[in-house]
């Protein structure tokens, strides 16, 4: 999200912040229970309005090639791929992580042990780590509305919603949110099976860009707006947003960007300036938007979405 593109409030209030572009794709909804298929529309630029909600979107170039729905396809009959990517598109970890497991000696295939880093597999090779049988699965990339009241996690104790239960049985594969929503905090989340990918969109060191619509328990005065815009002192250092915005007329309404990865980051914000969340919505990640995607509602990435997301800085 460029400065310029988020919307001042009354008074014309801003953020002074650096700039910064968060590209987006579109995904136009043919309705159903829950899966929602994207389409090719390319979204224009939008600039909110006081009334009106955070902008979700910035510019985005249109495409060559047209998108094309990423559901699980099969390997290849003849394909061999390197066994740390066997491992990782399993589920068990990233890819990083599996030539660990590799070197240490805790993986075999076919009932020998392989320390050799780089070695390859083929279709119908018997690979276990630890002795346990590993499957390797088709990498899915799933984006989700999150509703709010469902846990982000793949599995609860006590039994309370998660949002693996907003999938239904479509998704065959043991796929994983990445990162984290609180439980009352609503919007998109990834989820997928590629751990590579994950452990890329959570490190600190590739500032995934991430737009909040928070709103308030009372109007925001000009002085607290200021402190948020120079940065909140929290216990891991100091919050600064990327970008913010009043988008409401009464001052009730904020628009933040952050890529700050810090646990409940929004909500410690403002309560370090003495204001409640009553509401928090995460309209952007990584460049993907929600538009035409009900809450509640999930869809496949497009390839072209995928490959952005490989190639983010």
């Amino acid at each position: 999200m460029r400065k310029g593109n988020v919307p001042a409030g009354p008074g014309g209030r801003r953020s002074p912040k650096k700039n910064s572009r968060t590209t987006s794709r579109s995904a136009h909804s043919q309705k159903s229970d829950a899966k929602v298929k994207p389409s090719n529309k390319r979204p224009g630029k939008l600039r909110g309005k006081p009334g009106k909600s955070f902008p979700n979107t910035g510019v985005v170039k249109k495409s060559r090639t047209p998108g094309k729905d990423t559901g699980p396809e099969p390997i290849g009959s003849s394909q061999k791929i390197r066994l740390n990517r066997y491992i990782a598109n399993s589920g068990v970890c990233s890819r990083r992580e599996a030539d660990k497991l590799i070197e240490m000696g805790l993986i075999s295939v076919n009932g020998k042990v392989i320390t050799e880093l780089g070695y390859k597999v083929s279709p119908g090779d018997e690979v276990r780590h630890e002795q346990k049988l590993l499957n390797a699965e088709k990498p899915v990339y799933i984006l989700l509305n999150k509703p709010k009241g469902y846990l982000t996690t793949t599995r609860d104790p006590q039994e309370r919603s998660t949002v693996m239960s907003l999938l239904g049985k479509s998704i065959k594969e043991r796929i994983y949110p990445v990162g984290r929503l609180d439980r009352n905090t609503t919007g998109l989340l990834l989820l997928t099976n590629d751990g590579d990918l994950a452990e890329k969109l959570s490190h600190p060191s590739y500032n995934v860009k991430k737009i909040y619509k928070v709103e308030l328990d009372r109007p925001i005065s000009k002085a607290d707006f200021q402190r948020l815009s120079e940065g909140v002192k929290l216990e891991e250092g100091r919050a600064i947003p990327d970008d913010a915005a009043i988008v409401s007329p009464d001052a009730k309404v904020v628009g933040l960007e952050l890529h700050i990865g810090w646990n409940r980051v929004v909500r410690r914000i403002f309560e370090a300036l003495n204001y409640e969340v009553v509401k928090l919505d995460r309209t952007v990640y990584a460049g993907l938007d929600k538009r035409d995607l009900p809450r509640g509602s999930w869809r496949y990435l497009t390839r072209e979405e995928v490959i952005r997301l490989k190639h983010y800085r």
